[in-house]
Parts: structure tokens; sequence; C-alpha cells
């Protein structure tokens, strides 16, 4: 036994010296085990080659099992760090790399899900996405795209952070209180992924502007909560040709939805053509709203905006998702685009009504 050991010692080191490749001392190793083994099968027992060379097959047997498991264990490792580091060509630039190392740590968990990837994370780290409003909705989608790797996240809100807002819009502080809430919920978004670049709009959002700023984004938000917003939103995403997520809340019960009628789905007034009359909608502030339903809806939002910027899964179009916080239960509807559509019909006319940001 002592005498193979030591073969096997000067067959690798010896190969090594003399320049032998990796493969070739593998393969004259191989070649040595199975001398030995057709040594301990084919000579009877006593016999002093077979003596010399350990005296009985179970060992060599047991040795090449050993040997098996230390491979495939190793190739499982191998497997699992190519799935965990993205192929070179989704994560750098002709330049420089996209990621840093802290960041390809960061977003591991979404780098190793199969349907993402490092060309998901990718996508996701050059989108741009535009969130109308901070408040319920607002917050925790804001909190989620700047955790999950989203390069430009907009935001635009003319409100201030109030007392009463902290029983949801968990983005603000007790401390922010008098704050705008786009610097406040920008502060956030930075203290918890600053890599990502957050541009604050503090200001009402109006159909002069809409239009110049709907341009700069790839994707919309809308956590307002009010219709006239609601339908400006719609308008000018639909004149730009860009996905609206949308997301509303009422009490116990909350919906979401993608309006995206460049892919075949109706648009957020084909299926609410009119607002309701006063009284039959009230806000959350007349109504009231159960403190984490807009966390719920509003993480909704973030996971269809990931979906969509990334081209994982089934992204609501052209279905309407309704929770019911006080049953626990949840419903899909499904909707279809109006011919008659004045939006987004082949008669269409786009014309922006005016609007104001909503909390």
């Amino acid at each position: 036994m002592i005498q193979i050991l030591a073969l096997v010692a000067l067959v690798w080191w010896g190969g090594q010296l003399l320049r032998f490749s990796r493969a070739v001392r593998l393969s004259l190793l191989a070649l040595l085990y199975l001398a030995v083994l057709l040594i301990q099968l084919t000579l009877p027992d006593g016999a002093p080659l077979r003596e010399a060379t350990g005296g009985s097959p179970a060992t060599w047997l047991i040795l090449a099992g050993v040997v098996v498991l230390i491979v495939g264990y190793s190739g499982v490792l191998r497997r699992l760090r190519a799935r965990a580091q993205p192929p070179e060509d989704t994560i750098k630039t002709e330049d420089a790399p996209l990621f840093s190392e802290t960041e390809l740590n960061r977003y591991a968990r979404h780098i190793v899900l199969r349907e993402l990837g490092g060309q998901g994370q990718k996508r996701l780290k050059e989108a741009r996405v535009l969130v109308i409003g901070a408040g319920g909705l607002g917050a925790p989608a804001l909190q989620y795209l700047a955790a999950a790797g989203v390069g430009t996240i907009g935001v635009i809100d003319d409100d201030t952070v109030e007392n009463g807002n902290l029983q949801r819009q968990v983005i603000h502080t007790d401390a922010a209180i008098g704050t705008p809430k786009v610097f406040s919920a920008q502060a956030a978004m930075e203290a918890q992924n600053p890599y990502a670049t957050v541009r604050p709009y503090h200001r009402r959002l109006t159909a002069e502007i809409a239009a110049e700023l709907f341009a700069e984004y790839d994707l919309i938000l809308d956590g307002t909560d009010n219709f006239d917003t609601r339908y400006l939103v719609n308008r000018a995403a639909v004149a730009r040709g860009v996905p609206l997520i949308s997301g509303a809340l009422s009490q116990w019960e909350g919906q979401v939805s993608v309006f995206d009628p460049a892919e075949g789905a109706p648009c957020y007034e084909c299926i609410f053509p009119e607002a309701p009359a006063p009284g039959l909608a009230p806000s959350c502030s007349e109504a009231g709203v159960l403190g984490p339903l807009p966390g719920v809806i509003g993480a909704m939002m973030a996971v269809e905006a990931i979906k969509v910027i990334t081209g994982a899964g089934a992204p609501l179009r052209g279905q309407l998702l309704i929770y019911d916080a006080f049953s626990g239960e949840t419903r899909k509807i499904a909707m279809k685009p109006r011919s008659d559509c004045p939006v987004c019909g082949p008669q269409a006319a786009v014309v922006a009504p005016t609007g104001a940001t909503g909390s």
C-alpha cells in the first residue's frame, strides 16, 4: 500500500516537474487505479502482489466512492457560483464594470433567481421609473424599487410630511414632519441604497409638465388618491407609450393593475371612463384605511414594476387584482380595451386634463 502511495506521489509531482498537464497526470493516476483494482479482482487471496497493493478491493472501491463524492460536490459548488456571478457580458460595460462587488453581493438573491439573473439585474439598474406620489402607496413602492436596484427613480409630490401620515407612510419618520415628502423619501431611499439615483420633484403634477417629465422615464407608477390626477397620468402615459402601474386603496381593500395599451392591454380610462359621483369613492382621509394595507398594495406595485422591467413572470396587463384584507381574499378580474376609448382607442385624441398629485 505504501508503495502505491509513493507511486501516486511520483506520478503527480514528478509529472509536474516534467511539465505534464493536469489532465495528463489525472489520466495516469486513473490508469494506475484501474491497474491496482484489476490486480485485486483477478489475483487469488494471499498473492504477494495483491497483498502489496492492499489485499482487498473493498479499500479501493471505497476510495473511488469518496473521490466521486468530492468531485460531485465541487461541481455543485461551481454551478452555484456561476449562477450567483452573472456572465461577464451582462455586468460590464466597455469601459468599466456595471456592478461593483458590493452591488453584486447586495443583489445576489435576485441574480440567483433563474427568471431574473444577471441580465435582469442589469435591466433594473438601467431602468428609469417615475413614481407619482410619495404617500401611502408611493412609500412602499419607492422603498422596494430602491432596494431592488432600480437605477433611476423619480418621485413627484407637492405635499409635506404630516403627523397623520405616519400611521401608514412608513418611508417617513417623526423627525421628517414638515419636510417635503419627496425629500424625506429621497433621504430614506439613498440611506437604504446609495447606488440608486433619486430625482425628487417637489411640485404639483400638471398637464403642462407631464409630457416633458414622462419623456425621461420608461415606466410610471401612480400612487395618487384622486381621479383628476389618475386621468392626467393615464393620458400622459398613453401619449408617451410607457406602461402605467396603478394602485388604489379604500378602507380594507386595495387593487393594482398594469395599464399598457402598447402591449394590447386597456388603459385606465378604458376601465374607468368616468370618475364616480362625489361621496361614492371617498378618499382615505374621509373613509379611513388600514395602516398596513398601503404597504401590501405598494409592494405589489413594485413587484409588477420589476416584472415589467425585466420581462420576468406575467405582469397584470389586462387584469385587475383586488385584495380584501378584511376577509383575507384575493381575486382577479379580466379587462379588455374599449374600441371607443377616447385615450387609447383607434380614434383617440390624447388631451391631458389638468390635475394634481395626491397622497
